[in-house]
């Protein structure tokens, strides 16, 4: 349905990304549809993308927004390690954590291969901000099948997960699948990962805390506080300065705010 991967050239992203300097943008999130498969049409590669882009003045973060597995190259996360520009974060659809499901759906890497790319990521940046996709609820997804998913996951030392629930899309080759899954039970399925990423994301947040890191601060229209993300992309919630917007500031993470929803951080001066 999505047709043969295309991409614009590496002169033309790096322009794009001059531009957002010249305007004041201090970070750059790097997205598309299979953004690993980047070059096949222009004879370049996403790995001379990222290495170009690292040079451009002035554009402080780039973010990777996703890359599935079997893309996502030691090299290519060597270079991310080394890198001052590109964030250690990453999006990495799973879908299943099951390999008969990922052979169901046509995935092009298995379980194996999946938990070799999150370990070669947490041994070079062990503080690592990883997310990943999650399906439930496809059809010929059985009880043990989800359990086995939710296994793997809770084992697996990644930060937050993206659920979502499988609908039924007309004219797909999973229609053929007999084994459907019923609404209250993608319901329930979906709750339980849901709850399984907000214990994960406690456990990274928590890990941080009393640490000084680089905030990126976003201006607050309204309200007390400002926000802004590390790094590795942990939210930020800050006393309301205008004089902070767009920037790059060290914060000392103090703790969980009162909804939960972000650290809360002073800034330290003595970095400065």
């Amino acid at each position: 349905a999505r047709g043969r991967s295309r991409n614009d050239t590496i002169a033309s992203i790096v322009e794009q990304a001059r531009h957002a300097a010249n305007e004041g943008g201090k970070e750059i999130v790097l997205t598309g549809v299979n953004i690993g498969d980047f070059g096949k049409s222009t004879n370049e590669s996403f790995l001379n993308l990222i290495k170009t882009l690292d040079q451009v003045e002035n554009i402080e973060r780039y973010r990777i927004s996703s890359i599935e597995p079997n893309l996502l190259t030691d090299e290519l996360i060597e270079y991310v390690s080394c890198s001052r520009r590109f964030m250690p974060h990453f999006h990495i659809p799973l879908q299943s954590g099951s390999d008969d499901i990922l052979r169901l759906m046509h995935r092009h890497y298995d379980t194996t291969l999946f938990v070799s790319k999150i370990k070669k990521i947490k041994e070079i940046m062990p503080d690592a901000f990883i997310g990943v996709d999650v399906i439930v609820g496809i059809r010929g997804e059985t009880e043990e099948y989800f359990e086995e998913t939710y296994d793997f996951i809770a084992n697996l030392d990644v930060t937050q997960l993206h659920v979502f629930s499988y609908s039924e899309r007309p004219g797909t080759q999973a229609l053929k699948i007999a084994h459907t899954v019923t609404p209250k039970e993608k319901q329930e399925r979906n709750r339980r990962l849901t709850s399984l990423s907000e214990k994960k994301l406690n456990l990274f947040y928590t890990r941080h805390i009393g640490k000084i890191m680089p905030v990126l601060v976003e201006k607050s229209s309204t309200g007390s506080f400002m926000h802004g993300f590390t790094t590795n992309y942990i939210r930020v919630e800050i006393t309301n300065d205008n004089t902070l917007d767009n920037q790059i500031v060290p914060i000392r993470l103090t703790g969980f705010n009162k909804t939960g929803t972000a650290l809360s951080g002073t800034i330290d001066n003595s970095s400065r």
